[in-house]
């Protein structure tokens, strides 16, 4: 469904982000990004969302291409309309239109109004919060609604690729389970998923495959199921480690720790 092969990204023709990125979202799957804080994950997404150019960013190398068609150097608009929808980072909701203007909104660039009929339906069914909560302004939602709707707005074209950026940020841990039942729900019904997340446990526990990213380009990648049993995946992602008697100690216990850079190893 979509592919990323050796893509370089360069911001104000100085600063290379990207380094040959390379990965792939195959149809009907659940992939996932893994990255700290500055390790490209976002500008992957402007590469392939067509976001680049409003930021000064432009791809220098390699290809991303959707569906069998190169869209590296197509705008945002057609991208959306070739089926690829983002959930962008911090929920962006309409906060001054209500949950089903919001919806509508995400429909737009759909003209078959049975289709948006059938989408809405889908929505509701995924999201009964926000059933209940259809001409409520959408700012004075609650984080976890105000995430959901943003989900449901991106589904009211039946992509056929989701593309969620920290969908569980700022989130309650109950929610943060409510979100990964719904990403599951979604794939479940035929929409693929590429996964940008800080949370690698549940990233790692719905994805089919994971990737990890530091410094511009892919560090690590195999099965998901794998990589939450890596010992370097636990050390940082979730703070545990073999404590050399066959037990785990946690970071959270010490104050301070150097962590392993083993990942080229």
């Amino acid at each position: 469904m979509l592919e990323i092969a050796n893509l370089e990204v360069v911001y104000n023709d100085v600063i290379l982000v990207l380094r040959g990125l390379s990965l792939r979202v195959p149809d009907g799957e659940i992939v996932t990004l893994l990255g700290s804080n500055g390790a490209g994950k976002t500008t992957t997404l402007r590469a392939v969302s067509g976001l680049l150019d409003i930021h000064d960013g432009k791809v220098t190398k390699g290809s991303v291409t959707f569906d069998g068609q190169r869209i590296d150097d197509k705008n945002a608009a057609t991208i959306v309309r070739l089926g690829l929808k983002q959930v962008m980072e911090g929920r962006r909701v309409f906060a001054e239109m209500t949950v089903d203007e919001n919806l509508t909104a995400g429909g737009y660039t759909n003209r078959d109004r049975h289709a948006v009929s059938n989408s809405y339906d889908r929505v509701m069914g995924l999201f009964p919060h926000l059933a209940e909560r259809r001409k409520q302004v959408s700012g004075y939602l609650s984080g976890g609604e105000q995430q959901m709707l943003a989900i449901g707005r991106a589904l009211m074209t039946d992509p056929k690729l989701l593309v969620l950026d920290e969908p569980s940020l700022g989130l309650a841990p109950l929610l943060v389970n409510q979100i990964r039942d719904i990403i599951v729900d979604i794939n479940q019904q035929g929409t693929s998923v590429l996964l940008i997340e800080q949370n690698a446990a549940m990233a790692l526990s719905i994805a089919t495959t994971g990737y990890i990213m530091e410094t511009g380009k892919v560090v690590m990648d195999g099965p998901a199921a794998k990589l939450l049993k890596d010992d370097d995946v636990k050390e940082f992602y979730l703070g545990l480690r073999s404590d050399g008697d066959g037990g785990r100690k946690s970071f959270r216990d010490v104050k301070h720790y150097k962590r392993r850079k083993r990942w080229l190893s």
